[in-house]
């Protein structure tokens, strides 16, 4: 029962980060439309608006990939897969899991840090006048969303080991405890 219990503590993370992808949503609705209400009603233009408006559709976007593993809603070719028993489809997420997800997520993670790193050394800002500074911030997410990723690949992979020792019904999503 250990591993039901890890799995999911690592399935509130994950949920924990679709949560904070649809506030950043919310966030970016409400800066699309002041930006929208300032250039055509006002006359006025806002560069650090306008980039903060892809800063926070960078960070949706990516914060929001844990939770689409987790919810099962990533791109897979279900031709094959739907068909075969929940054991099988447990074999080969957790087949995926291993060798393909989680040294890709390992990979883009490490060289991540050191893109985040050098942008905060550098004291890396926008090159446009008016734009936003601390650049690092939105390259760190990008490091933070794989390791986070590869947290919900462990979710995945204990998700899979625990159907092949007969503590699911199920090796699909489980909907999030709210």
């Amino acid at each position: 029962m250990f591993l039901v219990q890890l799995e999911n503590t690592i399935h509130r993370f994950s949920d924990l980060l679709g949560r904070i992808a649809a506030f950043l949503f919310v966030l970016l609705l409400f800066n699309v439309f002041y930006d929208v209400v300032a250039r055509y009603v006002f006359n006025d233009v806002s560069i650090a608006m306008q980039e903060l408006e892809w800063h926070l559709f960078a960070a949706m976007f990516m914060l929001g990939v844990p939770y689409t593993l987790r919810t099962d809603g990533h791109v897979r070719v279900d031709l094959i897969y739907e068909r075969l028993s929940m054991k099988n489809k447990a074999l080969i997420d957790l087949f995926g899991s291993v060798f393909l997800l989680l040294p890709f997520v390992l990979l883009v993670g490490y060289y991540g840090v050191g893109f985040a790193r050098e942008a905060w050394e550098l004291g890396e800002i926008s090159g446009d006048p008016g734009g936003l500074t601390n650049r690092w911030i939105i390259k760190a997410v990008i490091p933070f969303t794989f390791f986070s990723l590869g947290i919900s690949g462990l979710g995945m992979m204990l998700r899979s080991i625990n159907v092949l020792r007969g503590h699911h019904n199920d090796v699909h999503y489980t909907p999030p405890q709210h």
